[in-house]
């Protein structure tokens, strides 16, 4: 069958329907609201998927609609799983990197690549999605046998929402696509299911922490997928114990609380820092504690307590002297529960945590203030986050920044108040990737300012999907850090973005004046509250300064 048939084709006269229509049932059926990638693909093509109520869209770059999906999983703490598609060959290789990106940040969704005919599948040099996809997903499939649409969506959607939340595949071969099935496939929705930790290790670990002198919490991005940032809250007031997220986890705690700390990664508060240091315990809940760059870094000498969702997390980096092994929510609130059984009010030491919490920042944001309010020019790109922090409402932002410089600028300086408004990530990470996060951001909360900081390299290799976000009305902030150069490895770029925004259908501007960065960002979020994307371009110094506050 040709690959261009339109809807009206899909049905026989015999009660029959071809596999890409009984996908696209599928994919209703168990609530996908969006349907990203790139053509050709039949789900695309013919439009079937807008047919069943799906909004599809299209971007320049497949790895862009990818990190759109992944945004929508974590953004709904997996309670909604975006569809993928892309073509056959070009396609799935172009879109590898953001399924491995999804997979690195434990980001669910179901990506449904297309194939090449059965009969070529296995043909040298022929990319194959099912060989190559294996080891960045959770569950990667071929669907050769028709009658198998049900049972292999339903292992694929399983996959994305139980455990672990990671990108799960389907490769279905192009001429797949139009065999046909039974009419009225018999398929209902999966669902999501909670594991809970050991009762008698809850008890030993609620000792353990009430018996510190000095107790830290970590928490990861698990605490955003179970819901649990209520949960957490309650145990860090009730040990009176000072909080710190990983990226990913960033906003799992109101960072305006006296309590926190603010999050780890290459560049960090001071406080951050000091208090590791300083620790007896550590309690990491619903991370990972993987060694990476991106990450804190765990001082020798500690008591590790370590509660994760995935088992194979414990001892792989960081040994545990205690473990849970659950969901975060259900963790936390066990833990709780035992805490509050020990204790009769409170234990009288909040008030100077939360004193040394605050003499510590005040100390390190006084050494920083002079980059921070810079009048230099080049503008410094402390500044720009400096102005961003002063004129933004954080409570009324999503908020993720692209690798490099303008993530370690961002991350220790802006402090978020509600949960799932900043969208970090933990492991190695490619550049674009904010651009996409956003645009997935404004999809579902098209009420929240939405904006993504990239560098040179970034807006590089996924700028022109800014035209995306024109053309599906997503007006979105795109910030640009312009210093003509990738990071630190003074590797010369050019050009002028600015102009760039206006040329794709948006809002450009060029900003060189210090003075002038506060208003553009102003003028900026007047356009996007009018329905139009912006794009700012921040001509700023090479700064190579960060903040990495020593733990010895």
């Amino acid at each position: 069958m040709p690959w261009g048939r339109t809807v009206d084709d899909h049905r026989s006269e015999v009660n029959l329907m071809d596999v890409n229509t009984a996908i696209a049932n599928v994919l209703k059926e168990e609530g996908v609201e969006y349907l990203l990638g790139f053509p050709s693909n039949p789900l695309f093509d013919t439009g079937i998927a807008e047919a069943v109520g799906i909004r599809t869209i299209i971007t320049r770059q497949e790895r862009t609609a990818a990190h759109m999906a992944d945004a929508i999983g974590r953004l709904t703490s997996g309670e909604q799983i975006a569809g993928f598609a892309c073509q056959h060959g070009p396609g799935t290789e172009n879109s590898i990197g953001g399924i491995a990106q999804a997979y690195g940040e434990s980001a669910p969704m179901v990506a449904i690549p297309a194939g090449y005919d059965r009969a070529k599948t296995d043909v040298d040099p022929k990319f194959n999605s099912l060989l190559n996809y294996q080891h960045v997903s959770k569950s990667c499939e071929q669907l050769t046998d028709p009658d198998a649409v049900g049972e292999t969506m339903r292992r694929a959607f399983s996959a994305a929402r139980n455990g672990r939340p990671r990108p799960a595949v389907v490769e279905v071969p192009k001429d797949v696509f139009w065999e046909e099935v039974p009419d009225g496939l018999d398929y209902s929705a999966t669902s999501s299911n909670r594991s809970g930790p050991d009762p008698d290790s809850v008890r030993e670990v609620a000792e353990v922490l009430l018996e510190a002198d000095r107790p830290v919490i970590f928490a990861g991005q698990g605490v955003h997928y179970a819901k649990g940032w209520d949960a957490l809250e309650e145990l860090a007031e009730s040990l009176e114990a000072p909080v710190a997220t990983s990226l990913n986890g960033k906003s799992a705690f109101p960072e305006t609380h006296p309590l926190s700390l603010g999050a780890g990664s290459k560049s960090e508060p001071g406080q951050l820092a000091h208090f590791l240091r300083e620790a007896d315990v550590i309690f990491g809940v619903g991370c990972s504690f993987t060694d990476t760059a991106y990450g804190i870094t765990v001082p020798e000498g500690k008591t590790i307590v370590h509660s994760t969702l995935d088992p194979t997390d414990i001892d792989k980096d960081v040994e545990a002297a205690y473990a849970l092994v659950g969901d975060a929510k259900l963790t936390l609130e066990a833990l709780v529960d035992a805490v509050d059984e020990r204790i009769d009010g409170d234990r009288g030491r909040f008030d100077d945590v939360a004193a040394e919490i605050e003499s510590v920042k005040s100390e390190w944001l006084a050494e920083w203030d002079a980059k921070l309010t810079s009048e230099e020019t080049p503008i410094n790109p402390y500044r720009v986050i400096h102005e961003l922090t002063n004129v933004v409402d954080a409570a009324e932002t999503i908020i993720t920044a692209d690798a490099g410089n303008p993530r370690d600028f961002l991350a220790p300086f802006w402090e978020c108040t509600e949960p799932l408004s900043y969208i970090g990530w933990g492991k190695t990470t490619q550049l674009g990737y904010g651009l996409g996060l956003a645009l997935g951001a404004k999809l579902l909360h098209p009420e929240k300012l939405c904006i993504n900081i990239m560098g040179d390299g970034a807006i590089g290799m996924t700028g022109l999907d800014f035209e995306t976000a024109v053309r599906e009305d997503l007006p979105i902030l795109t910030i640009h850090l312009n210093n003509y150069e990738m990071a630190s490895y003074d590797t010369p770029f050019s050009g002028d973005f600015g102009d760039v925004g206006e040329a794709l259908g948006g809002y450009g501007e060029r900003v060189e004046d210090p003075e002038e960065v506060a208003p553009a960002i102003e003028r900026a979020i007047r356009k996007t509250e009018e329905g139009t994307p912006v794009l700012l371009e921040f001509v700023t110094a090479k700064e190579t300064e960060l903040s990495r506050p020593d733990l010895e």
